[in-house]
């Protein structure tokens, strides 16, 4: 689960408002001239940033559309979800809590980024190392689960199962929260029947 605002630093609190008005002035730039029309610096100065700091916040234009800011709280809440809970029940609640706690704005957003991400060829391409990323964090946080495996393959196996649950429900999807979490404890029922 997130933290609660107020319990963020100001520094935190900038950074992430800064993250979101950068994300939401390209979202807007690319509803209205297109993605490829669209440059970093124009992103830039309608988020009141320089182009440097875009980078600092978004390697790549592709990377602004990739919604990773719910990546992180995710996987917290699914390592702190409560013990009786089987593993993938376990990252289904951290993924029913997170979104949701979304605003209609950041769910908005965050729809609006899937929807660019699949439908640009550019940012297709991110999508992967993302999944990848998402297997790391999931195999790290599985050492927090009650039943998890001892061993690294078999956490990453147990990872790359949820992930592949993820990219099976999203794909070309924006926002697929309810075949997410319906897909997720299919996933589950299969596994907890052997």
């Amino acid at each position: 689960m997130s933290t609660p605002q107020f319990e963020k630093s100001l520094r935190e609190r900038k950074k992430i408002s800064t993250r979101a008005a950068i994300r939401r002035a390209a979202l807007d730039l690319f509803a209205t001239r297109g993605y490829a029309d669209t440059t970093v610096e124009q992103i830039a100065d309608a988020a009141d940033v320089s182009p440097r700091t875009f980078y600092r916040y978004y390697g790549v234009k592709e990377a602004v559309l990739l919604s990773d800011d719910q990546v992180a709280p995710i996987v917290a809440a699914f390592a702190k979800a409560p013990p009786e809970l089987s593993i993938v029940a376990a990252y289904r609640y951290g993924v029913a809590q997170v979104f949701g706690e979304l605003t209609p704005e950041e769910r908005a957003v965050f729809e609006a980024g899937q929807r660019l991400t699949f439908e640009i060829p550019e940012a297709r391409g991110l999508l992967y190392t993302e999944y990848i990323r998402l297997i790391d964090l999931i195999t790290d946080a599985l050492t927090e689960r009650p039943g998890a495996p001892a061993d690294e393959l078999g956490r990453r196996v147990i990872a790359g199962a949820i992930v592949g649950v993820l990219m099976a429900a999203a794909d070309n999807t924006p926002m697929p929260e309810g075949s997410l979490l319906d897909a997720l404890s299919l996933l589950d029922e299969k596994l907890s029947n052997g």
